[in-house]
């Protein structure tokens, strides 16, 4: 029996499927987290076969001697995981302590964690991508924003999400970010005019796609983070060729294998000197792990399918048959607790109910990027669905 470590079952709360289906497939699935056992979920402790709490995940000691315990008790470790791109580092460095030759070691995390690294894979690849500089002081950082010209965007090189990003329009504005931040932590980058569209999929262990899909955020996640914005992205009814491309080329230049893929693109919205043309992909940063949040549950009402046991199918046996369901344009749309809505939930139930797919409330540890309450609906027509945005954006607000 293979002996499968799932760090941080508990959370994102859907993860459990993950458990239950490679349990289903006939490992042993053991679980690592720091939520008391009587809280989780039953149906994760049905999925698990033992769990062993730590004080914080954050604490690598404490984990390290769990991983220890579960080896000295069931033998060599042939899987860990946690699919959350917060723990990708810690992931490593278990595996390369513990010799689990699954999933990138030390070694090999660099190229997935550091922006400014993956721009070299990307360049193997054959994909453009925007200029960079590390950050160290005041003087470079201007002599770099006159080189690209106005606004630059500067963002950690190792950071998660889009957590203490910053578009930076002047002087002044490079002056305060050097002034309040530590530089040398960041990457700053000529701005893209682009919206930024995902090639998501579950990768075999020779590199090939057992299933793909993708979604388009049609507004900037870092506006949404800083401003307060509301959150909407979709998956897209079919994969545009160009994405699927560039999804394959990247997967082939960072040598992927056994794992399941966010890679992010953008799609430029007019020519770009430097860059290309209005509909030209460019490279944005590459995501080991599923998208965040409900998406994996997106997925599956897009699809009409079941990720989770693709992706246990993968671990266990290294193929699944692909999803055959029918498809459709699977919206998410987020609201914020302070805005006024011109449809109150219930209208909104009334109105899309009989598309509606999931609804509820956002946990607040996501809520800066995803807002405060959620509503993912399918749709055929893209038509449809942009009916949809524009009922539950619409506020009294001035």
């Amino acid at each position: 029996m293979k002996n499968f470590i799932f760090i941080s079952p508990n959370f994102p709360l859907t993860y459990w499927k993950f458990c239950r289906e490679l349990k289903n497939n006939g490992m042993r699935v053991l679980g690592i987290g720091d939520c008391p056992y009587g809280e989780l979920m039953q149906e994760l402790r049905d999925s698990l076969d033992e769990y062993y709490k730590v004080s914080s995940l954050e604490n690598y000691d404490e984990v390290f001697r769990a991983v220890a315990f579960f080896t000295f008790k069931y033998g060599k470790i042939d899987w860990l995981e946690s699919n959350n791109e917060y723990w990708l580092m810690r992931d490593a460095a278990l595996r390369t302590e513990f010799n689990i030759t699954t999933g990138p070691k030390n070694d090999d995390i660099a190229k997935i964690k550091y922006k400014s690294l993956m721009k070299r894979y990307y360049a193997k690849a054959g994909i453009p991508t925007a200029r960079y500089h590390l950050v160290e002081g005041l003087e470079d950082s201007l002599e770099f924003a006159h080189t690209v010209g106005y606004p630059v965007v500067v963002k950690p090189d190792d950071g998660v999400g889009a957590n203490n990003t910053y578009k930076l329009l002047s002087d002044e504005d490079v002056a305060w970010f050097i002034r309040e931040k530590d530089p040398s932590q960041y990457i700053m980058e000529e701005f893209v005019n682009g919206y930024v569209q995902t090639y998501d999929a579950i990768i075999d262990s020779q590199g090939q796609p057992i299933f793909e899909s993708g979604n388009i955020t049609p507004m900037s996640l870092m506006d949404i983070v800083n401003d307060g914005g509301d959150s909407v992205y979709f998956l897209v009814k079919e994969l545009p060729e160009k994405i699927r491309d560039a999804g394959l080329r990247t997967v082939e230049a960072f040598g992927v294998k056994s794992r399941f893929i966010h890679l992010e693109f953008f799609v430029l919205n007019e020519n770009q000197e430097g860059l290309g043309e209005q509909g030209d992909v460019i490279g944005l940063e590459v995501n080991m792990r599923p998208a965040g949040g409900y998406t994996p549950e997106m997925y599956n009402y897009s699809q009409e399918t079941d990720v989770y046991k693709i992706w246990a199918d993968m671990v266990a046996f290294d193929h699944a048959t692909k999803a055959t369901g029918n498809h459709h344009f699977c919206a998410f749309y987020g609201r914020r607790d302070f805005r006024r809505y011109k449809l109150d939930d219930y209208e909104v139930m009334l109105k899309y109910g009989s598309h509606m797919v999931m609804n509820g409330r956002i946990p607040d540890a996501l809520s800066g990027a995803m807002a405060n309450q959620m509503y993912v609906a399918n749709f055929d027509t893209e038509e449809e669905m942009l009916a949809f945005y524009s009922d539950l954006s619409a506020t009294y607000e001035n």
